[in-house]
């Protein structure tokens, strides 16, 4: 199939690109830029639009496998669905150690049956120590459970994972030499460590530099996890010096953060274990229900009492952190979007179906940061971050995942309380040279394939 992209504003910043052109897709890749003659299947006119590569989630987690064997891909309410409504045609999942089903057998599933969008995995530390047999999350691992976790995990980038991810904060059993142990598979590959840091607020210093060093030990590349919820609670500036001094040091550290000044996390994690409202200077209230009977009801001690012993996997938006270092965070040239997107059955928070296009609304249209940076915070950074060459790019040659949105009314619709809206002003997107997305409905949702680390 050929698709004609006629007059739109190229912004590729991959390929230093900002400039009018015409864009020619065919096959699944890019065929020619300003083609002199093109017959098309399709043609579209992009006069007065932005065409860029189609958006990069760096972090997010995936839809779960159902009993019959195949990946959910509920047209509402499905995470792969919601992505591909706001832009997204490439979903890097199995993030904070968690994964829902074996990752690599999940890239398997996605080729069996086509997705959405294109779903790259990290293989999930915590997965694979529970299935050791090392089920007490605050206890240490024997030495061979983490030899059975170290060659499970070196297996699933084998098989094409791109890295391996931790979530350090869910398991403070953890320790230095489980992550060494475990995360030295990577060598063999060149993956990326990925890590929800062992604690957040004043405590993120530390836990910054615990993980750090396990990547300069192995001199591997790294991703600190959405960093607005790590450090946004006065401590952004100094975060990111730190980053920086080890960036200047040699070291390759990618952060991520979504535009939002509330997390989201299980009410039964080790976020919410005693201390939290201390490490937040805060009350019950800031902690609202996603579900259940008290859903969109913000907390009592009773309440939080109650949910926390009866349905620890409820999932809660917590209004903690600050907008002004989520801010911060983003005017840094370092800092990629990530969404931290997640839903429980289409409930959730609306990072999941407004992040990419709430970060053009807030920041570009508002001169917090150029279009042209947005863009680039979007697709090119996190390829490049995690060695995907021909995506999150438009030079011949490239595979045609592409999105067309008007500058002008590019707007996230998701809210707290209505989380899966999709966005405005996003007018195609393309998925491997198939228009999977159009004006907001969905009208493929099989153009996916698994990305894998080759």
């Amino acid at each position: 199939m050929k698709i004609l992209i006629r007059g739109g504003r190229l912004i590729d910043p991959a390929n230093s690109i900002d400039s009018v052109h015409d864009l020619l897709l065919q096959d699944g890749r890019v065929a020619a830029i300003d083609p002199a003659e093109a017959a098309a299947d399709v043609t579209i006119d992009a006069a007065g639009k932005v065409v860029c590569p189609g958006f990069i989630d760096i972090h997010m987690h995936e839809d779960p496998v159902l009993e019959d064997g195949t990946i959910d891909n509920d047209l509402e309410t499905a995470i792969q669905n919601t992505m591909l409504r706001m832009g997204v045609t490439t979903a890097v999942a199995g993030n904070c150690g968690e994964v829902k089903y074996h990752p690599a057998d999940y890239l398997d599933l996605v080729d069996k049956q086509g997705t959405a969008v294109n779903i790259a995995m990290m293989a999930g530390h915590e997965y694979f120590r529970v299935k050791s047999g090392c089920t007490d999350k605050y206890g240490p691992a024997t030495e061979a459970q983490k030899a059975q976790m170290a060659a499970e995990l070196e297996e699933c980038l084998l098989r094409g994972c791109l890295g391996i991810s931790y979530g350090i904060r869910y398991v403070p059993g953890l320790d230095r030499d489980e992550l060494l142990q475990t995360a030295a598979g990577c060598r063999v590959t060149g993956g990326v460590l990925a890590a929800h840091i062992r604690d957040d607020a004043e405590a993120v210093f530390a836990a910054a530099e615990e993980f750090i060093d396990i990547g300069r030990t192995l001199s591997l590349p790294m991703e600190i996890s959405h960093i607005g919820s790590m450090a946004g609670f006065g401590q952004m500036e100094r975060f990111l010096r730190q980053v920086d001094h080890c960036k200047a040091e040699g070291l390759k550290i990618g952060c991520d953060c979504y535009p939002y000044d509330a997390f989201s996390t299980d009410l039964g994690s080790t976020t919410y274990d005693d201390g939290w409202r201390d490490r937040y200077g805060c009350g019950y209230d800031v902690v609202e229900l996603c579900e259940g009977k008290y859903k969109g009801q913000r907390c009592t001690k009773e309440i939080f009492d109650e949910v926390r012993r009866d349905f620890p996997a409820c999932k809660t938006i917590c209004y903690v952190m600050m907008q002004e270092e989520v801010d911060l965070a983003f005017r840094h040239p370092g800092v990629m979007l990530g969404s931290d997107g997640t839903l429980s059955s289409g409930q959730g928070h609306p990072r999941a179906a407004g992040a990419f296009p709430r970060l053009i609304a807030r920041y570009a249209k508002k001169g917090v940061i150029s279009l042209y940076e947005a863009v680039n915070k979007m697709t090119a950074m996190p390829a490049n971050h995690l060695g995907l060459s021909r995506k999150g790019r438009l030079n011949v040659g490239a595979d045609a995942d592409v999105v067309i949105f008007d500058p002008e009314t590019i707007e996230d619709r998701a809210t707290f309380a209505e989380p899966l809206l999709a966005p405005k002003g996003i007018d195609y997107v393309i998925v491997n040279g198939k228009i999977a997305a159009r004006d907001g409905s969905i009208v493929c949702r099989n153009a996916g394939k698994s990305v894998r680390k080759i």
